[in-house]
């Protein structure tokens, strides 16, 4: 398993799988995929308050909870494909569900009777009724359960198709999760352009009629490459074995035994080998209670153990490093909580702006994310061929910097960007003010939505540092057998920052004031207070950083011993080169 996987073809020589060659099947589905997603999520507050006429708060938190239950659902997924079906199967059958979802979504946007009436000449409008609302709902739920078959699986697939035990594709594995990375912005950037557009311009019909046929070319695109993927066998379920770790410990709670001495602990790598083909976990000092599951006692048979009663180091030592990694995994959630304002209040800033280029042509409100995009897209490549090998001069790293570092970086950045965003709402409702519109929130105020633009920026260099960062550190730090699990908690940090979102912005509107008082009114954002909504959120992230430069001081690596036949089978294809 240390080399490359083959298969025969039909001449009986052996074809190598895996590698650069698969990546362009794998790359598109993503590419068409977030085409999909982003092309109605991220215009959907406009759908939502425009066409099914919800007030705007509403409107936000089912936005923020739709996000937060999608990234949720990549645990189901996870365990899915860990556990049984494998990450390919489990990519295609999600997919196929999503595709069911988005189709749903598309009509209930092109038949009449799925959406309330257009508002009156008086600006009365009529809220969607239950029935219109359960067609959406069920909708965003279908796309919610086949995105939670993707995200944890793409990622994590595509960087099976390079073998870690050879030094030069793991390299090759790190350089996959910027461009991974790349491509999924350059996508996005697609949708909040010519998607929005569409939305904007020509019809909501075919403004999800794109992304629909999208994914369904993203389906098509996957499955073709079939031949050419390494695909890894699932090994069982991971949730299982932390369980059993768990039992046993509890089980085992009164024994003494001086777990000190890691040779006195049970260990099988007949019974790991399926689970530690990248080496097995060593034993660490920490959490030594779970240490008890691994301590043989006279009613356990050690040649054909128990799981429930009798562990491995190994074993124990999974569960150990997601326990160290969920510190690091906690500070992932208000930088999403920072980032989704964009998507709600920073949208409905932009509407309210001048966004004209020329007379006849403005900019979608929703496209203004463009500029994160932009600037993430920008971001990766200066790290990818500027930063990393400058920095890799004075670190002697082969990434340049460590993920912790570059996470870090992003989380300041972040910091950065909710609070030049209080400032820039301050300039926005001056020039309402002045100009006599602050009684008049469907009037456009005549200053330039580029003012927005550094809020936008600053979110998208934080993203560039922060999410792939936090994506390497799952992927790196997390057993090998639990890699789709560790993609899921990256998007369970996503999922726990939409809600977090959801509840923000709950409590500040229920007790910030009546009214137009309200920091976040429901009808006239010029009359609220939104500048105090980004500081307090300003106010979370520093908190949040002192937190995260803590967890990361002492944050320890996870310990792997490389089987000695993996040693010996890597000397001898070195020796065999050489000759």
């Amino acid at each position: 398993m240390g080399m490359m996987m083959k298969k025969k073809g039909n001449n009986n020589v052996e074809k190598p799988q895996g590698g650069m060659i698969t990546m362009p099947f794998i790359f598109a589905n993503e590419i068409c995929e977030k085409l999909a997603v982003v092309g109605f999520g991220t215009n959907m507050i406009s759908y939502l308050t425009g066409q099914l006429h919800l007030p705007l708060t509403k409107a936000a938190n089912t936005l923020t909870n739709f996000g937060g239950t999608s990234a949720m659902t990549p645990l189901i997924g996870a365990f899915i494909a860990d556990s049984f079906a494998g990450r390919f199967w489990t990519i295609t059958i999600a997919s196929i569900i999503y595709q069911v979802g988005m189709i749903s979504l598309t009509l209930s946007a092109v038949l009449p009777n799925l959406r309330p009436p257009p508002c009156k000449s008086d600006q009365t409008c009529k809220e969607a009724d239950l029935g219109q609302l359960s067609i959406l709902y069920v909708s965003l739920l279908l796309t919610a359960l086949g995105s939670g078959g993707i995200r944890p699986c793409v990622v994590s697939f595509g960087a099976d198709q390079f073998d870690e035990n050879d030094p030069k594709q793991k390299t090759t594995t790190w350089k996959f999760f910027n461009w991974y990375y790349f491509c999924m912005g350059a996508s996005i950037l697609l949708a909040n352009t010519v998607i929005v557009y569409v939305q904007d311009n020509v019809g909501w019909g075919w403004g999800l009629g794109i992304p629909t046929a999208a994914m369904a070319l993203s389906i098509f695109a996957f499955i073709f490459g079939y031949p050419l993927y390494r695909k890894l066998d699932p090994v069982g379920s991971p949730f299982t074995r932390l369980l059993q770790v768990c039992v046993a410990a509890y089980r085992k709670r009164n024994v003494v035994v001086d777990c000190d001495d890691p040779k006195l602990l049970y260990e099988n790598e007949d019974m790991d080998a399926a689970i530690s083909l990248g080496g097995r976990l060593v034993h660490t000092n920490n959490m030594k209670f779970l240490d008890k599951a691994a301590v043989v006692t006279p009613q356990d048979n050690p040649k054909s153990p128990n799981p429930w009663r009798l562990n491995t180091v190994h074993r124990i030592e999974e569960l150990k490093t997601l326990i160290r990694m969920s510190p690091i995994w906690a500070a992932g959630i208000l930088l999403i909580t920072a980032s989704a304002q964009q998507n709600t209040f920073s949208l409905q800033q932009a509407k309210s702006m001048n966004r004209h280029l020329t007379l006849k042509f403005q900019i979608p409100a929703a496209s203004m994310s463009v500029f994160t995009q932009t600037s993430m897209l920008s971001t990766i490549i200066f790290y990818d061929r500027i930063f990393v090998p400058i920095a890799r001069k004075f670190t002697g790293l082969e990434r340049g910097i460590s993920f912790l570092t570059r996470m870090g970086i992003g989380f300041t950045i972040s910091l950065l960007a909710t609070f030049a965003a209080g400032f820039i709402e301050i300039r926005r409702k001056h020039a309402a003010i002045v100009n006599g519109l602050i009684d008049k929130p469907h009037e456009i105020i005549p200053i330039s939505v580029f003012w927005l633009m550094p809020q936008y920026c600053l979110h998208g260099i934080a993203e560039a540092f922060m999410s792939i960062g936090h994506l390497e550190f799952f992927y790196d730090q997390a057993p090998e057998s639990m890699r789709s699990m560790a993609t899921a908690l990256f998007w369970l940090s996503i999922s726990a920052g939409s809600y977090t979102s959801t509840l923000l912005v709950t409590l500040v509107h229920s007790f910030s004031g009546n009214g137009d008082s309200n920091w976040l009114p429901d009808n006239n954002l010029n009359k609220g207070k939104l500048e105090y909504f980004y500081w307090l959120i300003t106010l979370l992230q520093l908190f949040n950083l002192i937190y995260y430069l803590v967890c990361a001081r002492f944050y320890t690596l996870k310990p792997v011993q490389v089987r000695k036949e993996e040693v010996k089978e890597r000397d001898e294809v070195e020796l065999i080169g050489h000759v």
